[in-house]
Order: structure tokens, then sequence, then C-alpha cells
């Protein structure tokens, strides 16, 4: 192993997955929280983290947004992980014989179309790789998790059913934090550059902000706004943009971003996922 990597999560969780999948040499570390999972990165604990920030089905992770600012750390990776949801079982269990289903709120309607044909009830747990661990602890036949193929290894169940899910695009993109930023040029697909910014309180401030983008020919992928501290007027927004902060075009634009904000903070540069341009095909 070359390092430690923290994720929130039992082991066997979909966390834990994009840890196997994107730092493979790393000992992965379960974590409560993201929270817990941040600090451990920060006092040294482990080397890097794994934070999921947004899925292809269900949107933006609660939260991290507002995590990222504050959390001392730096992005200086991006991840793009497959989430395939199977049906796990006890040893031995089959498809006919499981009455109820327990997974994360978030997973059960992704599955609804299997769970109806086959007549399983779905039941909410507080995280799928535990919905995993308490069905192989309890050992009842008739009782089953939904949940990564990684939680069937870990917990020694059955994949009574691979890849149930309704929609084949299913996709949680994670970003890797590190302790000390990477300006590197690296990677083969292109360079993103992701921020945090808060528009001055002035008239057409933001369109004026994003103008720069535009002038410049710099694509931005993401653009995201959420209130600081509970208050209606004041916002924040997170920001995913193509390029290197020394690309001409972005250094440009984000020189222009200064004028009309009264906070900016990078967050990280790092390279694309392959896997990002592929989705955009």
């Amino acid at each position: 192993m070359n390092g430690r990597i923290s994720f929130q999560g039992e082991p066997g969780a979909y966390s834990h997955q994009a840890c196997h999948e994107a730092r493979p040499d790393h000992e992965a570390v379960p974590c409560r929280t993201f929270e817990e999972a941040v600090e451990m990165c920060r006092s040294g604990q482990v080397d890097l983290a794994m934070l999921p920030v947004e899925n292809t089905t269900y949107g933006r992770v609660a939260d991290i947004h507002r995590l990222l600012p504050e959390s001392g750390l730096h992005i200086v990776d991006e991840a793009f992980v497959r989430v395939h949801i199977n049906l796990l079982g006890t040893p031995g269990a089959t498809l006919a014989g499981v009455k109820r289903a327990h997974s994360h709120v978030v997973l059960l309607p992704q599955c609804a179309s299997f769970l109806r044909e086959h007549g399983i009830e779905g039941c909410i747990s507080s995280d799928n790789a535990r919905a995993a661990r308490e069905v192989a602890e309890g050992g009842d036949p008739a009782e089953a998790a939904l949940a990564s193929e990684l939680a069937a290894e870990v917990y020694g169940l059955d994949i009574l059913a691979r890849h149930i899910e309704d929609h084949a695009h299913n996709t949680t993109r994670f970003l890797i934090m590190s302790r000390q930023p990477d300006l590197s040029r690296r990677g083969e697909s292109g360079m993103m550059t992701t921020f945090v910014f808060r528009v001055r309180n002035i008239p057409a401030a933001l369109y004026k902000a994003m103008g720069g983008f535009a002038t410049n020919g710099v694509n931005m992928t993401k653009l995201e706004s959420y209130m600081v501290d509970g208050s209606f007027t004041a916002t924040q927004f997170y920001a995913d943009i193509e390029g290197h902060p020394d690309d001409p075009g972005v250094r440009l634009a984000l020189e222009e971003l200064t004028y009309f904000t009264s906070e900016m903070k990078l967050l990280g540069v790092y390279p694309a996922d392959p896997k990002r341009h592929e989705m955009a095909a």
C-alpha cells in the first residue's frame, strides 16, 4: 500500500468502491461522516479523502459544497464511478425467496421496477453497506440488501441479481482531496479548475462576473449557488471550468471575475476523468 484514503460509509459502500477503482494502491479507511473523512485527511491520519459531490440520478450530494471551502483541503483528482446496484442475499438464498430488500432511501427508487416485478418490499436503511452487513448478520434468506458487488465480497453474501437499477447511466462523481494542492498539468483528458466565489452587492454583478468566461472561450461545466450561514442575502457560488489557471483564456476570465466578486477561493486544479468526455459524447 502506498498510502491511506478516507471515505464516508461502511466497508462495501460505493465510496469504498470509488477508493478501490481510483486509488487501488491505497488502504481505504471508513468514516461515519463526511466531516470525519475530511478531518482524518486534514490531521494527517490519512493521505487523501474521497468525497462524492453529485450523482446523475439524484443530483448533488447535500452539504458537500458547504464543506469543501472550509475543509482546508484541495481537490487533486476526480473520479466518475458507475453505480451498479445488486440484490444481495445470504448464502444459499434465492431470488424467489426474498421478501424484503434493504438499502439507502436514495437507492430504493432506482430499483423500483425490479422490486415491483419480483414482489419485493423496499425497506429503508441508513446506508447500503450497513444494510448488507445487517443482512449477513441476520442470516434470514427472506431479507436482502441493495448494494455493490464489493459489499457482497466484504460480507460474504450471494449476488442474487446483478445491475438491477432502472437507469443505465447512473454514475457518481467523486473528488479526491489532499492537504497539498497540485497545480501541475497531468492526465491526458485536459485539466479542470474548481473555485467558489461571492459576488459584490452591485447590479448585474453575477452577469458581469460570468461574462469573462464567455468572451475568453472558457467552458463552465457547473455553476451552483447556495445560501451562506442560513441567510437569504448571502449567496456563494460553486463553479467548475475546463482548463488550467495558467491557460491564457482562463487567466483572463479569472482576472475579470475578481472585479465583480467580494471573495474568491480556488479549491483545486486537477485532471479531468476520461469518463467525463465519454459521458458528454
